[in-house]
């Protein structure tokens, strides 16, 4: 079944391991279809961004088949020539409630033949999301170590992401982690905090950072959620001061986190709700 949908669609490093992480500003894409338009290409080239961290698709779970990819990206266009395309993949955390056997060669072997298929070159590395718990966190480890050996011998790196709950377990098996710093509140507390971003909700987890060992870049919402509530429109968007000030609290506990900046994600209307000095300052160093 996967071999069809590929055909259809076309142990740990710890913070010693830190020449892992290259410097560098870098950014999501999150979309199903790679397209840039005239605003997106010119915000890569503004900001020197040399990486792109792109949603290949999603694993989900399947009730008869187990995990099962989803929502592929479709390569209409291609990135400017010296910006790197970085494979990443969304796993749906309950695909973790079990051993998943054999998922990490079948990942391996999609995102292989998607760069072969759309002649996507110069590939050195994915990251895989996952949302792990504690229930979720041992197949998940074990997930990344067999994902790691694959890797190996196509000469890859790996990385994950880190939320902040997962900050207070045991590091992954991976070369560093992108430490999501946005979908921090609990969506039905909006009229509390903003979700996406609040200095309250991030300043309990700030004590764990110090001793994470593991190398850490560190990503920051540029997006806005809608939400219909009793049949009215709810916006939310993290300002540019709520941003700023969650980036230079984490940066004093580790300043590390300056190396390697992203920013979710790359799409003109988020690039148009902010103004060009806060992305600057987002992404200084």
């Amino acid at each position: 079944m996967w071999l069809l949908l590929c055909l259809l669609t076309v142990g740990c490093n710890g913070r010693k391991g830190g020449a892992e992480l290259e410097e560098g500003n870098a950014v999501y894409y999150w979309r199903t279809d790679l397209r840039l338009d005239s605003t997106e290409r010119a915000f890569l080239k503004q900001y020197h961004i040399k990486k792109v961290y792109c949603r290949y698709f999603d694993v989900v779970m399947n009730d008869s088949l187990g995990p099962m990819p989803n929502a592929t990206l479709k390569f209409s266009d291609t990135m400017p020539i010296g910006v790197e395309i970085i494979p990443t993949v969304f796993i749906v955390e309950n695909c973790m409630h079990q051993k998943p056997n054999g998922l990490a060669r079948k990942i391996v072997d999609r995102i292989l033949q998607m760069n072969e298929t759309n002649d996507i070159k110069g590939v050195r590395e994915i990251q895989i999301d996952c949302d792990y718990t504690a229930r979720s966190r041992m197949f998940y480890y074990q997930f990344l170590e067999e994902l790691r050996l694959v890797l190996s011998t196509v000469n890859y790196k790996l990385s994950t992401t880190i939320r902040l709950h997962q900050l207070s377990m045991k590091v992954p098996p991976v070369d560093y982690g992108v430490l999501m710093l946005y979908n921090t509140g609990h969506p039905m507390k909006f009229m509390e905090r903003n979700p996406i971003l609040d200095i309250r909700d991030v300043a309990p987890y700030l004590r764990y950072l110090e001793d994470y060992d593991l190398p850490l870049a560190a990503a920051y919402p540029v997006f806005l959620w809608h939400r219909i509530i009793q049949g009215v429109d709810i916006e939310h968007v993290a300002t540019a001061e709520e941003i700023l000030k969650v980036k230079s609290a984490v940066e004093k506990e580790r300043e590390e986190l300056k190396r390697c900046i992203l920013t979710y994600d790359l799409a003109t209307d988020n690039i148009n709700r902010y103004k060009p000095e806060t992305y600057e300052k987002i992404y200084s160093h």
